[in-house]
């Protein structure tokens, strides 16, 4: 992978696709292009594929430091996931690929605990090297005030 690729500020982000993100979150972080490698996914649930994702960026992106970042008011903490199987039936699809809809889909309940329970995961999990930092931040959604909780 080519210099370009690499961040310039050594650093990962893991968050929410959550649309009032978008520029919000780089302007609060005073984040520029090249700067970070983000991962988006509804609820910045750490699944399989962003651990995956993380260790291409530590182990050939040469980043060193790690933020997951939550925010107030998201959807995953109040999706109703039997609409969901609802609406995937209705439109031809099978939910039942999985014997567990909920967790595949990724429930939450709170979004402080979900970014502490995912700062954890990373902090234990046996692909991540110890000398990266990893911590855990929700977003006000409105101030864009920034609070570390792990």
């Amino acid at each position: 992978m080519g210099e370009n690729a690499k961040p310039k500020k050594k650093l990962a982000i893991v968050t929410c696709m959550d649309t009032r993100l978008v520029n919000f979150l780089s302007e609060k972080l005073g984040i520029a292009q090249g700067d970070a490698k983000v991962i988006k996914n509804a609820g910045n649930i750490i699944t399989e594929d962003v651990i995956r994702s993380l260790v291409v960026a530590v182990y050939l992106l040469g980043v060193e430091d790690i933020m997951i970042i939550g925010h107030t008011d998201c959807g995953m903490a109040a999706a109703d996931f039997e609409t969901v199987k609802k609406k995937m039936v209705e439109r031809g699809a099978n939910p039942n690929f999985t014997p567990d809809f909920e967790a595949w889909l990724g429930r939450m309940y709170c979004e402080e605990t979900n970014v502490k329970e995912g700062v954890d995961l990373l902090r234990n999990h046996p692909a991540m090297p110890k000398d990266i930092t990893i911590d855990g931040y929700v977003m006000d959604i409105e101030t864009g005030d920034l609070v570390k909780i792990a």
